[in-house]
């Protein structure tokens, strides 16, 4: 039985000219590991909203889940809903719940929620929303596709009550043997070992540090046994560690 698989797409031109990094990225994939869904794709698109779509309507039909994260905000290219909705074929306008939970914000929300700020209530019809205890302005899930805003904070908090109703898979469990050798003088003994043991993963990665070559090898196996045994292995192929 395979584990449930997972896109991300990160929306953003700010991203993309680098004026703002992009952290929520590691952050999904390192929870969506601690729970047995498998990270397969991670695409950066810009404001635009034939990249965004193409983007959304390639790896939905991919993947068990794709979350984005940007462009839900109150300004002009906030566009991620709008174009969720045209991928999707379906309306999209403000929506009682959403608003309701926008105007938790303000003592006087008849007036304080201006049209710019009701464009965080607009919500594709059908949409599930996601609750964000930060800013209250909601996320969605559409189908397989879940919407979140870019701002770090607010991406963690709305996964935290996304992740909950997802389905689970069996976590991969990993550990890392430090090898002082360059890498090209491992390959073909590390090569053989991977060979003999398709059923877990072994990950080369060099790194030069303090005028030492060396290599962090990584096993990982959802089965703690075949971890430690080929663990074990690797260790014993190369004594010095």
């Amino acid at each position: 039985m395979h584990n449930p698989t997972a896109a991300m797409v990160v929306i953003g031109d700010e991203i993309l000219s680098g004026r703002t990094q992009d952290t929520n990225s590691n952050y999904l994939a390192r929870q969506l590991t601690l729970l047995g869904i498998d990270l397969k794709e991670v695409r950066v698109v810009s404001d635009n909203e034939e990249q965004i779509m193409r983007a959304i309507n390639d790896l939905r039909m991919k993947y068990t889940n794709v979350f984005s994260s940007g462009g839900i905000g109150p300004t002009h290219d906030d566009i991620t809903a709008d174009c969720i909705a045209k991928a999707f074929g379906v309306p999209i306008d403000v929506r009682e719940d959403a608003r309701a939970a926008l105007a938790q914000n303000y003592e006087n929300p008849e007036v304080e929620l201006t049209e710019a700020r009701l464009r965080m209530a607009r919500i594709p019809d059908g949409a599930v929303l996601i609750d964000n205890p930060v800013s209250k302005a909601p996320g969605f899930s559409m189908e397989n596709v879940h919407v979140m805003a870019g701002v770090p904070l607010i991406f963690k908090a709305m996964l935290a009550g996304l992740l909950p109703k997802l389905k689970t898979g069996k976590k991969l469990l990993s550990e890392t043997v430090n090898v002082k050798r360059k890498e090209g003088d491992i390959a073909k003994v590390l090569g053989g070992i991977a060979d003999d043991n398709p059923d877990t993963s072994i990950g080369s990665y060099p790194y030069y540090e303090g005028g030492q070559f060396g290599c962090n090898l990584v096993v990982r196996s959802p089965d703690p046994k075949r971890l430690a045994d080929v663990t074990a292995i690797i260790r014993k192929a190369f004594t010095d560690t």
